[in-house]
């Protein structure tokens, strides 16, 4: 066994075997050194059945790790109840380090375990999908109470900032969602055209194209959009103060984060996505009225007089109406995952994608919820 002759930190005794003796100094300072001696000494820790340490000079937490490792957690812990050895201290420090580490070790495979982690797995996300909405509800109050005490107080407004983010979430995002909408609006009528045709009833493709986009994509696109682009953005401006202590610092100036980060977000999103809604709106039916006019002969005053004649404006009412909804559910996730970072650009990432994935989530429920409303009320 030449690891454990020829070194000075154990050795096994030659009057009595299974004598494992502990010597020298285990420090951090020797952690490389003794971690080798231990990893090769792991296949001889089993032949121990005793130990002795009153030769032990120095020992820190690395050095009482790498002990717990080579004794295992068990033994080392049955040694600190043998109050002979070794100081008060030092049994407290290796009574902790072997705890530690034996709460660490997995727990053994149960019985029919497949269908217990399945149940175990299902209530874990089940608790963490309770606390986000819990979370989300909580900052939701918060939000409207603080927007509530404010609308009255005109000299709070922060209106440079309410502009600046409108032309950041709005104005910038005109040409992105009105293209993507035009090209959504222009595939609906495609497939309208080529299905409806079937029947003879290629006519209706301008009913088809003006009720999905006035009830249903205009907002909905704009709204995954708005997800995807301006809740990211909310979360790593927001987080990315946070990791610098810019928050703490605008907390310790006696000024709300509240007032100054999020209802300019807040208030720049209840402007910006029912006018992103009306564009979407707008270019979805151009490129309805456009592959109608190419595939079908329906030219474009024919396609405005049948919309006139066709499709109600309480279409476009239930379409608009859901814009404020999706706007304060983004803008609030976006900045409540930004106030979770923890003070990393690990964690500003991590927030990111969670607040992206949470607001395309919530708006695609909320849509479905809203749909399911007006199909009830007979709207």
């Amino acid at each position: 066994m030449p690891v454990t002759d020829q070194n000075p930190f154990f050795s096994f005794s030659n009057d009595k075997p299974g004598l494992l003796v502990i010597s020298g100094d285990w420090l951090l300072a020797h952690y490389s050194h003794l971690r080798r001696l231990t990893a090769a000494a792991q296949e001889h820790a089993c032949a121990v059945t005793d130990v002795q340490m009153d030769q032990l000079n120095k020992l820190d937490t690395a050095g009482a790790q790498l002990l717990a490792e080579l004794l295992g957690p068990a033994q080392l812990e049955k040694l600190t109840e043998q109050p002979g050895q070794l100081p008060e201290e030092r049994r407290v420090l290796l009574r902790r380090v072997a705890q530690s580490l034996d709460s660490e070790e997995p727990q053994s495979p149960r019985g029919s375990s497949l269908l217990i982690e399945l149940l175990e797995r299902t209530g874990k996300a089940t608790a963490v999908f309770w606390g986000h909405l819990v979370e989300l509800l909580g900052f939701t109050g918060l939000t409207l109470a603080s927007l509530a005490a404010n609308v009255l107080r005109p000299r709070s407004w922060r209106m440079t900032a309410v502009v600046a983010q409108i032309e950041q979430t709005a104005l910038n995002a005109v040409p992105i969602v009105a293209l993507l909408t035009f090209m959504v609006g222009a595939v609906i009528a495609f497939l309208g055209a080529t299905v409806l045709s079937s029947f003879g009833a290629s006519i209706y493709t301008v009913d088809l194209v003006a009720f999905s986009f006035l009830r249903e994509f205009a907002v909905l696109l704009t709204a995954i959009l708005m997800a995807g682009r301006t809740a990211s953005a909310f979360t790593a401006q927001i987080g990315s103060m946070k990791a610098n202590e810019e928050i703490d610092a605008i907390r310790a100036l006696g000024l709300n984060p509240m007032e100054i980060l999020v209802l300019p977000r807040v208030l720049a999103m209840l402007i910006a996505l029912p006018i992103l809604t009306l564009v979407a709106m707008l270019s979805g039916l151009f490129g309805g009225a456009l592959v109608c006019a190419l595939a079908l002969d329906i030219s474009p005053t024919m396609f405005l007089s049948m919309l006139q004649q066709n499709v109600d404006a309480r279409h476009f009412i239930l379409g608009i109406a859901k814009a404020p909804v999706f706007a304060l559910l983004i803008a609030i996730i976006g900045c409540l995952e930004g106030l979770k970072v923890s003070g990393s650009a690990e964690s500003v990432g991590e927030h990111t994608t969670s607040s992206v994935v949470q607001s395309i989530f919530v708006v695609i429920l909320v849509d479905a919820m809203a749909a399911m409303f007006y199909m009830e009320m007979g709207w």
